[in-house]
């Protein structure tokens, strides 16, 4: 059986974009916040979803994959 290689990845601008503008419309619609934050960051950032989903984003917290099609339709 084949296993899964783990790399780092690097997100274009557009992909991060999408992820970032996925995960604050989730956060603005009531999603839970993944992040453990006291009530005085959630004050400092004024519960913007696009702040927490950037926290989120460069902890590696957001539950968004990106699939790529690569040459000859692999994925």
């Amino acid at each position: 059986m084949a296993e899964k290689q783990v790399e780092q990845v690097h997100y274009s601008k557009y992909e991060k974009a999408r992820i970032l503008g996925s995960r604050a419309l989730q956060l603005s619609m009531g999603a839970p916040s993944l992040l453990k934050l006291t009530e005085e960051d959630y004050k400092r950032i004024r519960y913007n979803p696009i702040e927490i989903a950037k926290l989120e984003f460069n902890d590696n917290l957001i539950p968004i994959t990106v699939r790529r099609l690569l040459p000859k339709d692999r994925i």
